[in-house]
């Protein structure tokens, strides 16, 4: 196989299990599965975590929804960006959970739900600083009003989402925790209202690791459960001491050498002759390159793992092929795998950083083409 990223199901558990510990056994755990489970496949990603205790799942896409509804699925499902008017219906059938912004959405839905004889659940979104979706704090007890009083809409819940909580310097984390306050004064709002806002939600990955003040009855905790947890510990505030949480990357990602030649000194290497052998080397040519997910903007910045040994990238990262540089004396076979990411190699932060980018991007990026393998 020329490529192909290893997907650990037991990481997954664990770390599901490892943010359980944190927060607690009475909090819940919704995992985002949107983008296709960040490149790892939603719908075992769903399946594995639901058998490490994940209470639901948050997509992006009423086709993300409907992919884990016909794949088995019966957890709740959130639905956390603004379907458009056409896809209502299928957000009826699939008995998704959508966060609803307005009160056009929220009577659309109504409406829906109604014809449809079913009484659908919703959570209210509370826009306290993110600047995207959600309705403002003081809008929030009338349109909580409008949800609970709708006769086929269920008000389920209550969310915000959080800026800068992965931050620990000092202006974000004042800036998290106003955020936190006015998200309080919101639900105290409501609540004055004979309102009860159902399941409350606001804590992302940063906010698991930072803020348990943002917990309240569920986390929604992304990057972290697949195995990124890093805090930018700069100009932290006085006291705060964010404790380590134990979560290792799922995703490995792995190619192999498809062909090996002898470099000259002097000759250049790729697209835009941007390297060039100092002295006679080997190459490594291996099968993966930006179409399978490896940034090229990671061009003579970032190694791979062969046989246990480090060897640097080489030249332009092409469409479908890289290069290694072996050096002089090799003990590398063709065909032996080569280990880009994960496993005994850095992790997709690691080469992010190096790419200009977020560990996000590049775990999302990791391509379609690319077989996932599922172990664990």
């Amino acid at each position: 196989m020329r490529v192909k990223a290893i997907i650990h199901l037991g990481l997954l558990m664990e770390n599901v299990r490892s943010v359980q510990r944190r927060i607690g056994p009475d909090c819940r755990i919704c995992i985002p599965v949107k983008a296709d489970g960040y490149g790892h496949g939603a719908l075992q990603i769903a399946r594995a975590g639901l058998e490490a205790g994940a209470f639901c799942f948050a997509v992006a896409g009423v086709d993300e929804g409907k992919e884990l509804r016909d794949g088995g699925i019966k957890a709740p499902v959130l639905l956390l960006s603004q379907p458009h008017p056409e896809e209502i219906p299928d957000v009826i059938k699939a008995f998704l959970t959508p966060l609803v912004s307005d009160y056009e959405f929220a009577g659309a839905l109504n409406t829906e739900a109604g014809a449809a004889g079913i009484r659908l659940p919703v959570h209210l979104k509370i826009d306290t600083g993110m600047g995207r979706m959600g309705c403002s704090p003081e809008d929030a007890p009338g349109l909580a009003r409008f949800i609970a009083g709708s006769p086929a809409l269920e008000y389920a819940g209550t969310a915000t989402h959080l800026a800068v909580a992965e931050s620990a310097a000092q202006d974000d984390i004042v800036y998290t925790r106003r955020q936190i306050e006015c998200f309080n004064k919101a639900l105290a709002a409501i609540r004055a209202q004979g309102v009860k806002p159902g399941i409350v939600h606001a804590a992302n990955s940063g906010a698991v690791l930072l803020h348990p003040e943002a917990w309240f009855d569920m986390v929604r905790p992304g990057i972290l459960l697949y195995g990124y947890g890093q805090i930018n510990e700069e100009d932290t505030l006085p006291g705060l001491s964010p404790k380590p949480i134990n979560v290792k990357p799922v995703m490995e990602l792995r190619s192999c050498v498809v062909l090996i030649k002898k470099v000259k000194k002097g000759e250049s290497l790729s697209y835009g002759r941007t390297w060039t052998a100092l002295a006679d080397t080997t190459a490594a040519i291996l099968s993966i390159g930006y179409a399978d997910g490896l940034p090229r903007a990671a061009s003579n910045k970032w190694q791979v793992v062969i046989r246990g040994k480090t060897y640097p990238l080489v030249g332009r990262i092409c469409m479908d092929l890289c290069i290694a540089d072996l050096g002089p004396e090799t003990e590398v076979c063709r065909w032996d795998e080569a280990i880009i990411f994960g496993g005994c190699a850095q992790g997709a932060a690691a080469l992010a950083e190096n790419a200009g980018t977020v560990h996000y991007e590049v775990i999302c990026n990791v391509n379609k083409r690319v077989p996932r393998i599922y172990e664990g």
